[in-house]
């Protein structure tokens, strides 16, 4: 049985719309679709996030990956290897702080992957990885 296409969708919440306009079309390159004076929708890599007013959800470092603690609950997006570089070097140019920043994990292993971990103005934890190929995501 083959997947249909679709479109992952996330709504959240933020504090501010014109600061995450200027984060997330202005420092992470989103292209704005509707709004209204509540929400913002932004194509988040080919995906639909939703912005709303309201608080952000509460997070904590409790996720165990390898030897690391990463935020919880978080959301992000996996990009081939060039354009998380790309993105990575965005990020560093704004002065993004990283909460994990750009590195290598699991090298030489099925699940090699570059990753780096950071929040948007709000606390909202993302992470970016990058793999050779988006073909071996899933490899075990």
């Amino acid at each position: 049985m083959s997947t249909p296409r679709s479109l992952f969708h996330f709504a959240f919440n933020v504090t501010d719309l014109d600061a995450a306009r200027r984060f997330y079309g202005g420092v992470l390159g989103c292209t704005e679709g509707r709004s209204t004076t509540t929400w913002v929708d932004f194509d988040f890599f080919g995906h639909q996030i939703s912005l709303h007013l309201g608080t952000p959800f509460p997070t904590a470092d409790t996720g165990h990956v390898g030897d690391k603690l990463v935020p919880m609950p978080h959301f992000g997006l996996i990009l081939e290897q060039p354009a998380w570089q790309a993105l990575a070097d965005r990020l560093s140019a704004a002065g993004t702080h990283f909460v994990l920043p750009p590195q290598l994990r699991f090298p030489g292993q099925p699940g090699e992957q570059w990753t780096m971990f950071f929040r948007d103005p709000f606390g909202n934890p993302i992470e970016v990885k990058g793999f050779a190929s988006l073909d071996t995501v899933y490899n075990t």
